[in-house]
């Protein structure tokens, strides 16, 4: 079983701690910690990076560097779920296009967890940028 606890600790802030130990702080005011929606966004870029990685070591392809950011629109009213996201992965090293195209729609579709979660509310779409020869 996963567990998870956000301890208040004064303001609007919360000392956050999961199963492996290791805490973050959170601040719904934006002045000392990432806000808890925020940390949604961070998991995703997390969750299919991590997956994106894999699925190209696993092909052997020669990825130097990976990075994934996520820009993204919320609800006007309670609760402001997310409606729409569009993630952008930026990888170097000589990759083949295709591979990382593959790489990306596994994660997306298939292993990235925080993905398919956000689905539910959100329109989840994505470009690829590779910088190589």
């Amino acid at each position: 079983m996963i567990t998870a606890s956000a301890k208040w600790t004064g303001k609007m802030t919360f000392s956050g701690t999961g199963n492996t130990g290791h805490t973050i702080t959170m601040d719904g005011d934006n002045q000392t910690g990432n806000s808890p929606m925020e940390l949604v966004l961070l998991a995703l870029c997390g969750c299919t990076a991590y997956d994106v990685v894999s699925i190209l070591q696993k092909k052997r392809e020669p990825l130097v560097s990976l990075e994934v950011s996520a820009e993204a629109e919320k609800a006007p009213d309670p609760p402001r779920v997310y409606t729409a996201i569009r993630l952008k992965y930026r990888a170097t090293g000589k990759i083949a296009r295709k591979s990382m195209e593959d790489a990306v729609r596994l994660s997306e579709e298939k292993y990235c967890s925080v993905a398919a979660m956000l689905n539910k509310t959100a329109k989840v779409t994505y470009q690829i940028e590779l910088d190589g020869p």
